[in-house]
């Protein structure tokens, strides 16, 4: 199947810490990490490890950076036909500190103002198309004009034009935050009435298939008309950086090899925990030969 991937695409250069420094101090680190980052370039990434037919749609700086990843894109088999490199833009890009004492990341980003992507058609018609709704011209024509697409959205804010992208796919793929913010109602997992209000208001607002990523707590689901928690795998969180990505490109793997339904989530799950373990946005994908061997042992 074909796959396009549409979404901000930054430079990623993360610094594992033994713990969050101080402020109004000097820090000096031995070891980074640099790579290519962001939701759809993430997934798009391990798409292409995954030996997906699988392309990127974005906007970059015709820089370094921005060379740096058409370059990265098409190392890991990943299309690169529509990655645009403006000239009057710099790349976007993100310092991350993994702080590695307990798995948290602080992430200061650089975008740049008022530039996205222009529509674009793509000279292959996609089969499955992943947005996360940063691109949202590019990505509203693209719904329109692949109606027959399977269509999913990475959803992590509320702004209005992610909530408007996420009435119209088939897979809703969101974090906590943004359903509470959406429904006004928070989750308590001490209080599991909280989960089913929340998931039947998001039901409500959305009517289509919903999943909500609850971090280490799995994600939150419905099948055969019952909802319900896929539990997370237990693991030593090192760099949580881009491990919501790695969910989401897991999940549109298992669509395109029509994977069972609660196969796929638990395989996403999977995908995600193991990517906690190590350091570096897409770097810490798991092969998929690795994802075959801890899935039949824990299944």
């Amino acid at each position: 199947m074909k796959i396009l991937c549409v979404g901000h695409i930054t430079y990623d250069t993360t610094f594992p810490a033994d713990s969050f420094p101080k402020e109004n101090t000097k820090t000096r680190y031995h070891e980074k990490t640099d790579c290519a980052g962001g939701p759809a370039a993430i997934a798009a990434f391990l798409l292409g490890k995954w030996n997906q037919d699988v392309e990127i749609a974005g906007l970059l700086g015709n820089d370094e950076y921005g060379k740096k990843i058409k370059k990265e894109f098409s190392l890991n088999h990943v299309k690169v036909n529509n990655l645009v490199l403006d000239e009057n833009i710099s790349t976007s890009h993100s310092l991350i500190l993994a702080n590695k004492e307990n798995g948290s990341r602080t992430i200061l980003m650089y975008v740049p103002k008022h530039s996205h992507l222009n529509p674009f058609t793509p000279n292959e018609n996609p089969d499955i198309i992943l947005i996360d709704g940063k691109e949202y011209e590019a990505s509203k024509e693209l719904l329109k004009k692949f109606p027959e697409a399977i269509t999913v959205i990475d959803a992590d804010r509320d702004k209005k034009e992610i909530i408007d992208l996420a009435r119209e796919v088939k897979y809703l793929v969101c974090s906590k935050s943004f359903a509470e913010k959406v429904t006004g109602i928070k989750i308590d997992f001490d209080d599991k009435l909280t989960l089913v209000k929340n998931y039947t208001k998001m039901e409500e607002m959305f009517k289509n298939n919903i999943i909500i990523t609850l971090e280490e707590n799995g994600v939150l689901y419905k099948h055969n008309n019952q909802i319900k928690i896929m539990p997370s795998v237990k693991v030593k969180t090192i760099d949580s950086t881009g491990a919501g990505d790695i969910f989401h490109g897991a999940f549109v793997y298992g669509l395109a090899n029509n994977f069972d339904y609660e196969k796929n989530l638990k395989f996403a799950v999977l995908a995600s925990a193991l990517s906690v373990t190590r350091v570096g946005s897409y770097k810490s994908i798991p092969t998929l030969e690795e994802m075959n061997d801890v899935y039949d042992e824990i299944k």
